[in-house]
């Protein structure tokens, strides 16, 4: 039986960490040696094979590399060093180096520290390779005497760690309405998978949390929860229970689709796009990694940190990045009219926890 198209499906994309670059050439010294080695421009790449250089780039230089983004508009990755000769090995592979004073030791620390003492609803922290530290956000909702704990513990990390103020509340985008729907409310479809030669979908834990058996707009059941993980994590997979054609594309609300051939890591600077069933599709960049955010109903960690907007209802939609899933809508603040922030867990982690791949 082909299935349905349903109103509301999203894919994920999981996205490298940083892109890497294209070697221009390499400069060879004249035979006379009187003229220094020039050094290699870095190379220009797409965001995902940046994230191949970077994981093996930071494997290479162990303690001495203290971070990693991807800088869009030169189509380079940057890597964060300590020292001179670690900014030589990174300029020898490709890369662009940049010497920093915070190593990522020092950035953990300041999360652990986060963790222990500011671990309060409405917070999140993010490490942000880019300014090099870990920024920390609280909501509306952030009373005065605990701004007021969040500035000391904060000021305590010194150069580390910085404290911002959002406008909006954070929260799971969850809301009543039609796209997949149960009795608790309405979520967004993340994206089709295969486990074991049956067909699943992925959406956010918080919404299979709440809701066990699903149906499509016109109210017809099409799938029942096979696992959950909320909240340390934000990811649930689903069984369909009716049709067979389940493609693994993204719906782009314009009549057509973005196919889905893999997933990716995220990296710090990459252009992702979100599809949702309430505001449909949004796009922007990738802000931190590694985000921690305090929701009212527990605390999720291992997110990706976009400025990419959302709204209730958008939850379990598809965060991507061409045809590469990076992630899946878990909350954030703000709206589609204001902006704000917006979390996803990574679809990577969930592929690896459920046994499912990509059809």
């Amino acid at each position: 039986m082909k299935h349905r198209r349903i109103p509301g499906r999203r894919a994920v994309v999981a996205g490298a960490g940083v892109a890497a670059l294209v070697a221009a050439g390499v400069t060879f010294q004249s035979a006379n040696a009187s003229e220094p080695a020039k050094t290699a421009a870095p190379q220009t790449l797409s965001a995902p094979a940046a994230g191949k250089l970077a994981t093996t780039l930071v494997g290479d230089l162990g303690a001495d590399a203290a971070g990693t983004y991807y800088d869009a508009k030169a189509k380079s990755l940057v890597v964060n060093v300590l020292d001179e000769t670690a900014a030589k090995t990174v300029e020898a592979a490709g890369a662009k180096a940049r010497v920093v004073a915070n190593s990522l030791a020092e950035l953990d620390g300041a999360r652990t520290t986060l963790k222990q003492d500011a671990t309060i609803p409405g917070t999140s922290w993010a490490t942000d390779p880019v300014g090099d530290k870990v920024v920390v956000t609280a909501d509306k909702t952030v009373s005065g005497a605990q701004w007021a704990k969040l500035t000391k513990v904060v000021d305590g990390l010194g150069g580390t760690a910085e404290l911002k103020r959002s406008a909006g509340e954070f929260k799971p985008f969850l809301a009543g309405g039609d796209a997949i729907t149960g009795s608790g409310g309405r979520c967004s479809l993340g994206f089709n998978v295969v486990k074991d030669g049956q067909p699943y979908f992925l959406t956010a834990g918080h919404c299979t949390e709440a809701i066990s058996t699903w149906s499509d707009s016109s109210g017809a059941v099409i799938g029942k929860n096979e696992r959950s993980s909320f909240p340390g994590n934000d990811f649930g997979l689903v069984k369909y229970t009716s049709g067979t054609d389940h493609p693994s594309e993204v719906d782009l609300y314009n009549g057509s689709a973005q196919k889905i051939t893999g997933a990716a890591e995220a990296t710090v600077g990459m252009k992702v796009t979100r599809s949702g069933s309430t505001t449909q599709v949004h796009s922007g960049t990738v802000t931190g990694l590694n985000a921690t955010v305090n929701y009212s109903e527990g605390t999720v960690s291992g997110l990706i940190q976009t400025d990419v907007c959302a709204e209730p209802g958008d939850s379990g939609g598809s965060l991507f990045s061409g045809s590469d899933a990076i992630g899946l809508t878990s909350g954030g603040s703000g709206d589609c009219t204001a902006g704000g922030e917006t979390f996803f867990q990574p679809v990577t982690e969930a592929l690896s926890a459920t046994g499912a791949q990509i059809g």
